[in-house]
C-alpha cells in the first residue's frame, strides 16, 4: 500500500513510519502546503492525517484533489463530534493519534477491504441520524438483496439499522450477544458488505450505500 503521512509533529511522523513501514511504501508532508501538493499527484491508496495539522478545508480540499485516495484522521483527543464531522466531509477512519500497534493493523485492514474504521459511539450516531432522516422522509425502500437474509437475519440487521448495539439486539430477541454476532457475521457475509455501517446505510437509505 503506498500511503501519504502528514503530520507537522515529527515524532508522530517516527512513530507511524516504524508502525507501518513493513509491507507499504511511505512518503510524508510536515506542512499543510506539501501535504496537498503530494496529494494531488493521486497516486495514494492512503493518507493519514494529523488532527493538529488540518481542519476541515483543507480535509475537504484533499479530498478534492484525491478522490480515489482514502483519507484516515487520527486525533489526539478523538471526539464522537469531531469524527462525525469528519466522516461527512469524506475521511473512511477516525482513530487516536496514539493508537496500538495492533488496533492500527486491524484498521488498515479494514480500510484497505472497503469498510469504515470508527469509534463504536461515532458508528452508532452516525446509523441513528441516518435511522431518524428515514423516517423523517418515509424515503425507505429495501434493497433486493436482502431477500437471501433469513427471518432472523432480517430482525437483526433492522434491528442494527435502528443504532441498537449487540448487546441491546440481544435483549430484544432474547439470544446471547455472541449469537447476534454470528448473525451480523452471516449477514455482512451474504450482501458483501464489510461492517455494521454499511448495513445500516443500505436499510435506512434504499440500498444506496454498500
Amino acid at each position: 500500500m503506498l500511503i501519504l503521512l502528514g503530520s507537522a509533529n515529527s515524532s508522530v511522523l517516527g512513530r507511524w513510519h516504524t508502525l507501518l513501514a513493513e509491507g507499504n511504501q511511505l512518503q510524508q508532508a510536515s506542512t499543510a502546503a506539501e501535504l496537498k501538493d503530494r496529494a494531488a499527484t493521486g497516486v495514494f491508496d492512503l493518507i493519514m492525517l494529523h488532527r493538529l495539522m488540518i481542519g476541515s478545508s483543507i480535509c475537504s480540499e484533499i479530498r478534492r484533489l484525491a478522490p480515489s485516495s482514502k483519507l484516515f484522521l487520527l486525533s489526539d483527543q478523538p471526539d464522537n463530534e469531531e469524527g462525525l464531522t469528519f466522516l461527512k466531509l469524506g475521511i473512511v477512519g477516525y482513530a487516536n493519534t496514539y493508537v496500538s500497534p495492533e488496533r492500527l493493523a486491524e484498521a488498515l485492514h479494514v480500510i484497505g477491504s472497503g469498510g469504515v474504521w470508527l469509534g463504536q459511539k461515532v458508528i452508532q450516531q452516525l446509523i441513528l441520524e441516518a435511522y431518524l432522516s428515514e423516517k423523517e422522509t418515509g424515503e425507505h425502500d429495501p434493497d433486493s438483496r436482502l431477500a437471501v437474509l433469513s427471518p432472523m437475519e432480517n430482525r437483526v440487521a433492522e434491528l442494527v439499522s435502528r443504532a441498537l448495539t449487540n448487546l441491546e439486539i440481544a435483549a430484544e430477541l432474547g439470544i446471547v450477544e455472541r449469537t447476534v454476532k454470528a448473525h451480523l457475521t452471516t449477514i455482512y457475509s451474504k450482501l458483501h458488505i464489510g461492517n455494521r455501517l454499511s448495513l445500516a446505510l443500505l436499510l435506512n437509505r434504499g440500498g444506496s450505500s454498500s
